[in-house]
């Protein structure tokens, strides 16, 4: 459920006066509040995967998506044997309902989709006007390879730091925009971060910078506001980001970045995950799509496991 409470008001007084890397929380989505708080998005996948989003109905009827008072699922079909003139296997993608500007906002993972073929992602954007409104990829990799990659998608324009690509134009590279690998942390995707029990993700977005965190499940070093939920964090508490990526001339946040919806999806081969060059060098047998279609039982760890999406303003 979205919880705000009588507490917040208190919270967001405080808040007001302090410095601008104290926030107070405005949404608080738990178990059953995914489905009050996101929308399912059954639309052909706009990166050219092996997948067929399907509505809330049907992803309800096929056990896809399911929660409990503090868990949320969402997961792809793993028992169908897919024929090449078949859609996609049955997967889902869901987009907040609300927009977001300037905010924190922090996910607890238990679990997230692994195996060859797959391509999970948390991430936002704005779909009706992309890549007009910026891009944010928090969590997002393919073919279960390791680490992390959050990722800057724009028109054009170019990021200075220490990237992959400096170029952040969605319209050049084959979109690679410019990326982070999460380098210091190999716990951070796919079978590891799930054997480890997953962790915390947040993102920062404000006009002067963008930044990403994670946290293992059993580091010592997670914030007390981060592992609590609290109703305050300060994110001057948080260390050193994953991933920064500062304003500048030529990357400049207010001119790039607009209103954005949170969107969680799983998808299977596509643009990334299928490129050939990129699923041979995982390791993945066989082609992406032959893969995808003969092998359902492979995509029985294929899901989301979250406990929450805290969002603070």
């Amino acid at each position: 459920m979205k919880t705000i409470s009588s507490g917040l008001a208190l919270a967001s007084l405080v808040g007001t006066s302090l410095a601008g890397a104290i926030y107070t929380l405005d949404e608080c989505v738990r178990g059953e509040g995914f489905y009050d708080s996101f929308n399912f998005e059954n639309i052909t996948d706009p990166t050219h995967g092996r997948v067929t989003y399907v509505n809330r109905t049907t992803a309800e009827s096929l056990n896809l998506t399911y929660a409990t008072s503090d868990t949320f699922i969402l997961r792809a079909d793993d028992t169908t044997f897919l024929k090449v003139n078949d859609s996609g296997r049955n997967s889902v993608r869901i987009r907040s309902n609300q927009w977001y500007y300037e905010h924190v906002v922090v996910f607890d993972i238990q679990h997230m989709p692994e195996g060859c073929g797959t391509w999970p992602a948390i991430w936002e954007t704005k779909e009706s006007d992309w890549p007009a409104s910026g891009e944010i990829d928090i969590l997002e990799g393919a073919n279960n390879v390791v680490p992390n990659q959050s990722t800057l998608h724009t028109s054009h324009t170019y990021c200075l730091g220490s990237f992959i690509t400096t170029n952040c134009d969605a319209s050049v590279a084959y979109n690679a925009g410019c990326g982070v690998h999460l380098t210091e942390d190999k716990n951070n995707f796919g079978p590891n971060f799930n054997k480890n029990g997953g962790g915390w993700y947040a993102m920062e977005r404000t006009l002067h910078y963008i930044k990403v965190w994670f946290w293992e499940r059993d580091d010592p070093f997670v914030p007390y506001e981060i592992r609590s939920g609290a109703w305050i964090v300060n994110t001057d508490n948080w260390g050193i980001p994953a991933a920064n990526f500062p304003n500048s001339t030529e990357c400049d946040i207010q001119s790039h970045f607009g209103a954005n919806n949170i969107i969680i999806n799983l998808t299977f081969c596509g643009d990334w995950a299928g490129n050939a060059a990129n699923y041979n060098a995982s390791g993945c047998p066989l082609d992406c799509v032959t893969y995808v279609n003969d092998n359902p039982s492979a995509f029985t760890n294929a899901y989301f496991q979250i406990s929450s999406m805290n969002v603070y303003k």
